[in-house]
């Protein structure tokens, strides 16, 4: 995705103001995104489209309604190209003091991500399942499972301590790997219950393959979904790197 068309995704206001509801509360329909903006559903629709080919915006059907959700991809992207990695960690901490002394809404219990990976979806897939190019991606960690609907699902350490467990609640190679995930390192994470994560993986042509990963959680305010949501990104942008590179990052 061009960074030109996110810098001009984002030059306009209302469509800023538009990914800034969807920070707030994500997954909404276009009529509650039309609430509060002075301008007809058409003209919503119009920006909406222009942040979802600039890959700002994702949708999902589900019934008759098409939910909007945000997409921090390519701002993570513009991030990563002007921010080192040694400065991230005290510029998340200042972001979160700011964010904190303006009372900012606490984020929700869904995470989504998409990005595009330059490669088929039966490599991504391999990549996901297979413990050993886990550890190349995931800082050592990996997934262990027999990769079949009601097989047990864990998060191995580098050193093999569990530190997530659950089971596989929908396989469907290359395409769709659903699972229940429960944290045991953390006790309020723990007290939280079983969240879920979906893997979905869309062959798009020009060998391109759309990964959307989704985090979902009941606890309101989720404090594990505001963990993987800092989590997620830098784990999937290692994965794209090594399927397009050959080499993860870190």
């Amino acid at each position: 995705m061009s960074m030109d068309a996110v810098f001009r995704a984002l030059a306009d206001p209302v469509r800023r103001a538009l990914l800034d509801s969807l920070f707030v509360r994500n997954g909404q329909t276009l009529g509650e995104l039309c609430q509060g903006h002075a301008m007809s559903r058409q003209a919503v629709t119009k920006h909406l489209a222009i942040l979802e080919s600039a890959n700002l915006v994702a949708t999902e059907k589900r019934g008759r309604e098409k939910l909007h959700y945000l997409n921090a991809v390519p701002i993570q992207e513009i991030a990563d190209r002007w921010i080192g990695k040694y400065e991230r960690g005290r510029l998340a901490a200042l972001a979160d003091l700011k964010h904190r002394l303006e009372g900012a809404t606490p984020m929700a219990s869904r995470f989504l991500y998409v990005t595009f990976i330059r490669a088929p979806a039966e490599r991504i897939w391999a990549a996901l399942t297979d413990p050993e190019q886990n550890k190349l991606f995931w800082g050592g960690y990996h997934q262990q499972s027999g990769w079949k609907v009601g097989d047990d699902y864990k998060i191995a350490g580098p050193d093999g301590k569990i530190w997530d467990e659950g089971k596989v609640l929908a396989c469907d190679p290359p395409r769709r790997l659903k699972v229940s995930w429960l944290h045991l390192a953390d006790a309020a994470m723990k007290a939280e219950g079983e969240s879920v994560a979906t893997f979905e993986l869309e062959e798009t042509p020009g060998g391109v393959t759309k990964l959307t990963v989704t985090h979902e959680s009941e606890a309101p305010n989720s404090k594990l979904i505001e963990a993987v949501s800092g989590g997620w990104p830098m784990i999937l942008a290692s994965l794209k790197s090594l399927m397009e590179t050959g080499k993860a990052l870190g």
